[in-house]
């Protein structure tokens, strides 16, 4: 059994520990309600721009533009977005897992990483992938004109044949408690069954003054908006994941503490009981 000395040491460092937790789920609770708010007005919008974009595309009929047809090269850029600091549970390492458990969709050796988020560059950088930037500065305070830098430079990469198809993987916003990762094609721009269904019975799209130059002004803005909501929804999930994870923590150290306590009244009370034995039988002796 451990001496009081060593549980009263762990116990006091375990409290300090406590400390630490308790104050980051208040930093991240206060972050979390201003992400949050922030992730539900902006998200409507997003996902209308998705339906409207997707929709139009797929009732334009067969189209020869660069935005919908696959590059000639083979690379494939993968815009990751994660945090640059931990403690957030498994909120890293499921994003990253998006990519390191796809390599039949996703071969190392043609992924190239845009990556947002020093702790996601960390571990594809130590499981051999090529990280092509690193725009990681922009995460703690993102912003349209922040989004809109990086999808430019992505996509020049795309029309100069520098790469053949773009995918994002990033954490989708629920709500408070549950955050889903999602790797997401941006381009060349694919369309599910049910979207080609409900195509078919709609009249052609018609462009004007003509798709090519209307597809110029639409796609960027699409990926764009795409990428942004991405930005802004993984920012609220890596703050309800630390929430949640420094509330965990802050549990598991009362219960550890409460532990610490027991065992150290066990020890004095036995420390207790053996001066008594000896006092006791010290006294039998002399008389």
């Amino acid at each position: 059994m451990a001496s009081m000395r060593d549980i009263k040491r762990r116990k006091s460092s375990i409290q300090s520990t406590q400390q630490i937790t308790k104050a980051m789920k208040l930093v991240s609770t206060v972050k979390l309600q201003k992400a949050k708010l922030h992730a539900e007005q902006t998200g409507p919008y997003f996902n209308h721009m998705y339906q409207t974009v997707t929709s139009i595309l797929a009732r334009s009929g067969s189209i020869n533009h660069p935005y919908l047809q696959k590059g000639q090269s083979d690379k494939i850029a993968v815009v990751v977005i994660t945090s640059n600091r931990g403690l957030a549970g498994g909120y890293n390492s499921n994003v990253t897992k998006l990519i390191l458990n796809n390599e039949d969709l996703l071969p190392k050796d043609r992924v190239e990483i845009y990556g947002i988020g020093h702790k996601g560059l960390e571990t594809l950088a130590r499981r051999g992938y090529q990280i092509k930037e690193d725009h990681s500065q922009i995460m703690d305070n993102p912003t349209y004109a922040d989004a809109a830098a990086v999808c430019e430079r992505v996509l020049k990469e795309f029309t100069d044949g520098q790469i053949g198809e773009i995918y994002l993987a990033y954490t989708h916003f629920k709500n408070t408690v549950s955050h889903e990762p999602k790797l997401l094609k941006l381009l060349p721009v694919e369309f599910s069954e049910e979207e080609l269904s409900q195509a078919d019975s709609r009249l052609i799209m018609n462009y004007e003054p003509n798709e090519s130059e209307a597809l110029d002004l639409i796609i960027p803005k699409y990926v764009t908006s795409i990428f942004y909501g991405a930005l802004v929804e993984a920012l609220a999930s890596e703050n309800g994941a630390r929430m949640q994870a420094m509330d965990s923590a802050t549990s598991n150290a009362e219960d550890m503490i409460s532990d610490l306590s027991l065992k150290y009244n066990r020890a004095r009370q036995s420390s207790i009981t053996q001066e008594l034995t000896e006092i006791i039988a010290g006294a039998e002796a002399i008389s």
